[in-house]
């Protein structure tokens, strides 16, 4: 089987890879043969499902695969993260793609009975974890001249980017701001050969999806909707993630591009 990116020391940051649609994308990229950086926060109750994961995917596809259970928003652990990395790749190693797929945010109502309200607090943390990261990002591996001559940024947003949800006002207004930074990162960055598109996912039954109040309720619409009569699955991200890698895919960019089956027709 010809494997697409095997044997260039090429590499894959998965920003949030440890389940969902991030981890559905590690596996799809390392079939391919990227070198994997994966970088997740998750309790220690869960790390060792998660390094099982891992260590599936370096013996399934024989690539290498740095992990770190690190905050993303800290600057010093992205400093470490990078640096390592860095070590990691020598002189000939490039990133081929940036995935950003951080689904930290706050799922509060605006009134409420009790006192577990939305509050100014809960919209910056969530933009800063689920929008500005990606610039972060994207500004640290530049800084470092580590992204390839042809490099791929993408990040994940969902329809509530232009409807209102009840409890997800915070997310939607970072959906809204990371659709903004992609655009104008795809712009600005590509004189540098790198090019930057979002993927709007159809409703995805992952666990930060099961976290948001009447997500049953979204689930059922949704599939009513559906012409295929299905929630979109974290493999069907992912694979539109590599198309969106390949050679012939380096003419797109600054997109937003629904991924859900017709999910948006009806």
């Amino acid at each position: 089987m010809v494997r697409e990116f095997e044997n260039r020391n090429e590499w894959a940051i998965i920003l949030g890879a440890s389940s969902g649609m991030g981890l559905a994308t590690a596996k799809k990229l390392a079939k391919e043969g990227l070198n994997l950086c994966l970088v997740y926060r998750a309790r220690k109750s869960d790390v060792a499902a998660i390094k099982s994961e891992f260590d599936a995917i370096v013996s399934s596809c024989n690539v290498k695969l740095l992990p770190f259970n690190m905050d993303v928003v800290k600057p010093d652990n992205r400093d470490s993260i990078l640096s390592s990395l860095q070590e990691t790749l020598l002189e000939n190693g490039k990133v081929k793609c940036l995935i950003h797929s951080i689904a930290k945010g706050n799922l509060k109502p605006m009134t409420s009975n009790g006192d577990r309200e939305l509050q100014n607090d809960d919209f910056h943390i969530t933009l800063e974890n689920m929008a500005i990261s990606l610039y972060d990002w994207t500004k640290h591996i530049f800084s470092k001249n580590l992204f390839s001559s042809d490099s791929r940024i993408i990040s994940f947003t969902s329809e509530g980017n232009t409807k209102a949800w009840k409890n997800y006002a915070a997310v939607s207004v970072a959906k809204v701001a990371l659709e903004a930074i992609t655009r104008n990162i795809a712009l600005e960055f590509a004189p540098y050969g790198i090019k930057a598109n979002c993927i709007e996912a159809g409703i995805t039954d992952t666990a930060s999806f099961r976290m948001i109040p009447g997500n049953e309720k979204l689930k059922e619409y949704a599939i009513k909707r559906n012409p295929f009569k299905r929630l979109t699955t974290p493999e069907d991200v992912a694979n539109v993630v590599y198309l969106l890698i390949k050679e012939e895919s380096k003419w797109i960019t600054g997109v937003t591009l629904p991924v859900n089956g017709g999910e948006h027709l009806s």
